[in-house]
């Protein structure tokens, strides 16, 4: 079973659901520190040909866990939805999605980001035709440990055999001894970001995964992850 371990991102880019094509089970570290200014409320999209922050307006208090943190303001999917359909109306597949999407960001209101985003990404995953189960850190006991022994508690906790499959930036800070003694395989995913047809000459990579699929609609998006990706 190749198992993968990451952050639950807002609306993330294409990298992340590649990870997750690849995976058996994927499990959102959700319990983890949140930390402002990253990607767990905001992502980027194209707006007339530049990027700009979707961002999540949200209330923590420093050093609460991610399955912590609220939206600020609950009507934030229907502020989100008008700004999509403001920056994508021309999008050659906008006609295509625009019902589904709606009626994916209509199940976004929940208490806490965590569980919003993990919403919207086994929705949007579904939609791709992804295999893959879904789990949350939050579920196991793995206490205080940090860094790779956290990673490790997590997956023997998934109770079967186990390949661990990492970011390819992961092997400048992991210990591949340790995951050798837990018994883990440990694999590292190497993502090239693929190219599609966007409304303007230059290509603008690293966007929402919602980028790509107002583009180009939910199936060719699919397409573009299965081969974007080999794993070592």
């Amino acid at each position: 079973m190749i198992a993968a371990i990451h952050q639950p991102n807002y609306a993330p880019w294409l990298g992340y659901f590649a990870k997750i094509a690849r995976a058996d089970v994927f499990v959102f570290l959700d319990n983890v520190q949140y930390s402002k200014n990253n990607y767990i409320n905001r992502v980027q999209v194209d707006v007339q040909g530049v990027q700009r922050w979707l961002t999540v307006p949200v209330t923590y208090s420093f050093g609460d866990p991610i399955n912590h943190v609220r939206p600020a303001n609950a009507c934030w999917p229907r502020s989100h939805l008008d700004s999509l359909r403001a920056f994508y109306s021309d999008a050659a597949a906008f006609a295509e999605v625009w019902p589904a999407l709606r009626d994916i960001y209509g199940s976004l209101y929940r208490p806490d980001i965590a569980t919003s985003n993990q919403v919207l990404i086994e929705v949007i995953s579904a939609r791709l035709g992804l295999k893959c189960s879904f789990r949350r850190a939050s579920e196991f006991a793995v206490g205080g440990a940090a860094a790779d022994d956290r990673l490790i508690a997590i997956l023997r906790n998934l109770g079967v055999a186990t390949s661990y499959l990492s970011g390819k930036g992961g092997a400048a800070y992991q210990d591949p001894e340790k995951f050798s003694r837990a018994g883990i395989d440990l694999r590292y995913s190497d993502f090239v970001h693929p190219t599609y047809r966007q409304n303007h000459p230059h290509f603008l990579p690293g966007l929402s995964i919602l980028d790509a699929v107002f583009q180009i609609g939910f199936d060719r998006t699919a397409d573009l992850i299965a081969g974007s990706m080999s794993v070592t």
